[in-house]
């Protein structure tokens, strides 16, 4: 059998500051070749469907597998696996990734099909990516790691923040690599940078102290990237002390919101002052941070000024997203009838798709404007001074995703760009969610894998009195 794996075309924020490789797409092309067959993966978002439709005619495969984690690609994958099918009736074509698994049901109704409920497989170590099948490895990047590849060490979150769905799809599970398989798989890893994909690193302090201590005796050296929690680096101080030392440069910690009320909306169930001193021991580290803030629809011209003013003080890259309703998001099940549009292009956290109390186009005016202020402290011609040793790196080895990023913002991210996307035309629209009446049933009804209880998650008895806690809203 020959299997053929599809990643789609990029979006916006990946047009700029990111480029990551098809993580899930290698895993499962990998074990297609261990169990005997044929396999070939294409990267939309570095290559163009006219190459993909080249490969389909030429291989002519007998699957083809599209790789659907953003919901803002569905109408990308629709629209090719018609066309795949129409080319090659024969071919099985199947979607699969996180948006697709809870959209399942809508995906059939456009037309993509649809198969077997989704399990976990039995042991994250029986996984490992097939990196050898993509061709343009140099091509993807993160800020200043450039090339860089990704790699997991674990998957899932035990928290449950209503704008996130890795707790419904893992049914709130955290399931660990071990650090002998972590260690193969980083001596595979050409690239000198590498993101750590997991949704919530080091969770478990003595998974992240043992990962490190393998690192150190098989003598690898990398960069690394992250993404963690506030409360989770304050806990596990001296594991990300120990990670700083083996090569973590840069660290993402999604702060949400400035103010006690935004992270009550969020169910971030963690104080605003544990946030901010998280910031502060990162930045004693001397490592680059990244923070999230969750604009809101509801925001005003006051409320963009105010958090303009905070965020042009500090030295962290602040990014901001819009508060999006997802399907499998809690918010999804509250707040999804009451959207303005169901396009799926503009679910990608940069449009608006809640009524906003400003004017559409104020709204945007505002979100651009504050997040080119704090963008203005980290890109363009003073970034490029900053990084100029990282770049002249860069472009010895000829690397230029990095040197092209810093002056990409102001080029592709724009008010009147953002305005006119909700005038294309609409050819796929998702249905609105059915209502629930309870909060508890709303919570069950919004999994992919139903909870497990502690037995899914591989966390110490320290660790989980230490998330209980947090979700019963102690303060630590």
């Amino acid at each position: 059998m020959r299997f053929l794996g599809v990643h789609p075309g990029p979006l916006l924020y990946s047009k700029i500051f990111l480029r990551l490789e098809p993580l899930g797409l290698e895993l499962v092309a990998q074990a297609a070749r261990r169990a005997g067959h044929a396999a070939q993966l294409i990267d939309l978002q570095v290559e163009d469907h006219s190459a993909y439709f080249r490969l389909l005619d030429s291989w002519r495969p007998d699957v083809v597998a599209f790789s659907c984690n953003y919901l803002a690609n569905v109408p990308e994958i629709v629209d090719l696996a018609k066309a795949t099918k129409s080319r090659l009736p024969e071919t099985f074509v199947c979607v699969g990734g996180h948006s697709a698994s809870f959209t399942a049901s809508t995906l059939v109704e456009h037309g993509a099909g649809e198969g077997s409920p989704p399990v976990f497989v039995d042991s994250l170590d029986d996984l490992m990516p097939a990196r050898d099948l993509l061709r343009h490895r140099r091509k993807y990047f993160l800020g200043s790691l450039d090339p860089c590849a990704s790699i997991e060490f674990s998957r899932g979150c035990p928290w449950d923040c209503t704008f996130c769905s890795a707790w419904t799809f893992y049914g709130r599970s955290y399931r660990v690599v071990s650090p002998q398989r972590v260690v193969e798989d980083l001596r595979s890893i050409r690239e000198p940078g590498v993101f750590i994909v997991d949704d919530v690193a080091f969770v478990q302090e003595r998974h992240g102290m043992e990962i490190a201590e393998a690192i150190v005796r098989a003598g690898i050296r990398k960069q690394y990237y992250l993404e963690t929690r506030g409360d989770v680096l304050l806990r596990h101080k001296e594991v990300f002390r120990l990670w700083r030392k083996l090569g973590l440069q840069y660290m993402f910690i999604g702060l949400e919101a400035i103010d006690e009320e935004g992270l009550r909306k969020h169910r971030k169930r963690v104080a605003l002052g544990r946030n901010f001193e998280a910031l502060e021991f990162a930045r004693s580290l001397g490592i680059m941070i990244a923070v999230n803030l969750i604009a809101d629809p509801d925001w005003d011209h006051e409320r963009f000024r105010i958090v303009r003013e905070w965020g042009v003080e500090l030295p962290e890259v602040i990014n901001i997203s819009v508060n999006t309703p997802y399907p499998g998001t809690e918010s999804w099940a509250t707040a999804g009838s009451e959207v303005a549009s169901r396009d799926y292009r503009l679910y990608d956290i940069q449009h608006a798709v809640l009524p906003t109390r400003l004017p559409l186009a104020e709204f945007y005016d505002e979100l651009v404007t504050t997040q080119r202020a704090f963008y203005r402290k980290h890109l363009g011609w003073r970034r490029l001074i900053d990084t100029a040793g990282v770049v002249a790196g860069h472009l010895r080895h000829g690397q230029t995703n990095f040197l092209r990023s810093l002056f990409l913002l102001d080029r592709v991210y724009r008010p009147e760009l953002l305005l006119a996307d909700h005038a294309l035309p609409v050819k796929y629209q998702m249905p609105l969610p059915r209502p629930l009446a309870a909060r508890h049933s709303t919570s069950r009804a919004l999994y992919i894998h139903s909870p497990r209880g502690r037995k899914g998650r591989a966390i110490d008895n320290a660790t989980e009195r230490f998330v209980e806690e947090t979700r019963m809203g102690a303060t630590l």
